[in-house]
């Protein structure tokens, strides 16, 4: 009896697995595109279709960049083709602010990064390199 419930169970948890394997290797809808790349921090998307074996669309950055989007099929991953910024300016300076900066200005996004110069919690000037990706500063002077 243990045998058979053992084979049992064996076979209802290989079968459960090879479902999810299954669903997690299904490709994306259209419309399970366009939530992911709202969700990667993408507006105006749009042309979405399939081609060459994966998604593309064309869409606005986080920085208001116009980007061409390649997207896998299965993960939803955007791969754009120039360096975008998840966040806009706006974003930025509200992270910034948070953080006790104040005074900020010249705030540019280039080559990955945000740049600005602002005032510090102490009062200092000081110039600023921020994580397009995520906010973080990642180096003052």
């Amino acid at each position: 009896m243990k045998k058979v419930a053992s084979l049992t169970i064996a076979v209802a948890l290989g079968c459960a697995g090879a479902t999810w394997a299954q669903d997690q290797d299904q490709a994306l809808t259209k419309q399970q595109v366009v939530g992911d790349l709202t969700q990667q921090g993408y507006s105006d998307i749009h042309d979405v279709g399939f081609r060459d074996g994966v998604w593309t669309a064309r869409a606005r950055s986080g920085d208001g960049s116009r980007v061409k989007l390649r997207v896998d099929p299965v993960t939803g991953k955007a791969y754009p083709n120039k360096q975008v910024s998840r966040m806009e300016e706006a974003d930025v300076r509200a992270m910034l602010s948070e953080e006790g900066f104040t005074h900020v200005h010249d705030l540019d996004f280039e080559h990955g990064i945000w740049t600005a110069r602002a005032k510090n919690p102490n009062g200092e000037r000081v110039s600023l390199k921020i994580d397009a990706q995520s906010g973080r500063i990642i180096g003052t002077n």
